[in-house]
């Protein structure tokens, strides 16, 4: 099958548009809001939740509404990976090589220019997994993975790639970036919080070029579902 470029064409325009929403809902309104929304869930209820239940029950829901509302998408990009199937793994394979390999040399450097620094993602993935069964695990192995992927490579990137190539690497990157950092960064920014910001741009950059390559967002998905995986087991 011939290679085709990644780019919006395959979203209809209900997936542009429900996407738009989604997007702003997932990367800025609920992370101010989830708390009191499941307070307020739990009142109406006369219940309690854990923090581990309600990470559980977000992200089991966000995944359902990601299926929802990319569901041409997603059908789409699985037939494209069906025919392109070993230059799918060869480059996502690439991108898990690359994504080290950059992500190495960036903390090396910031760790020659700036110091010890603490890589505050590392912090918050210890946290999650000390304790957690396996429903967190498969969040953070792979249902985050592949809402953050449908969003940010098939959605934000897809739209952008047709009409400039590096606004959409940019702007994908950035955002990406962007979601990770400021959760940590809501008592005050910091040194510390603008070197996460570009240590998140490397994996953002990497993301995006899987997608670029093989036109199939399974192949982003499947090489950031090797990097948490990798860093869990590590």
């Amino acid at each position: 099958m011939a290679k085709k470029s990644a780019g919006g064409g395959w979203l209809t325009d209900f997936e542009r548009v429900a996407g738009g929403v989604f997007f702003v809902l997932y990367v800025v309104v609920f992370p101010l809001t989830l708390t009191w929304i499941f307070r307020g869930v739990e009142a109406l209820l006369g219940t309690s939740f854990s923090a581990q239940r309600e990470q559980e029950i977000y992200y089991y829901i966000i995944f359902v509404v990601t299926l929802v509302i990319f569901y041409n998408f997603i059908g789409k990009t699985t037939q494209w990976l069906l025919g392109n199937f070993v230059h799918t793994l060869s480059t996502a394979a690439v991108g898990l090589v690359a994504f080290y390999g950059l992500n190495e040399l960036l903390y090396r450097l910031s760790h020659t220019l700036l110091g010890g620094q603490t890589n505050l993602n590392d912090v918050a993935i210890s946290a999650q997994t000390a304790t957690v069964g396996r429903p967190t695990l498969l969040i953070l192995i792979f249902l985050a993975p592949f809402v953050e992927e449908v969003l940010f490579r098939g959605y934000i990137f897809g739209i952008l790639r047709p009409r400039n190539r590096v606004l959409a690497y940019a702007v994908s990157a950035l955002l990406f970036a962007f979601l990770h950092v400021w959760q940590f960064a809501a008592g005050g920014f910091s040194v510390q919080h603008l070197v996460l910001l570009v240590q998140y741009l490397v994996p953002g950059l990497v993301l995006c070029w899987t997608y670029d390559r093989c036109a199939t967002v399974w192949c982003p998905v499947l090489t950031h579902v090797c990097v948490n995986a990798l860093s869990i087991l590590l």
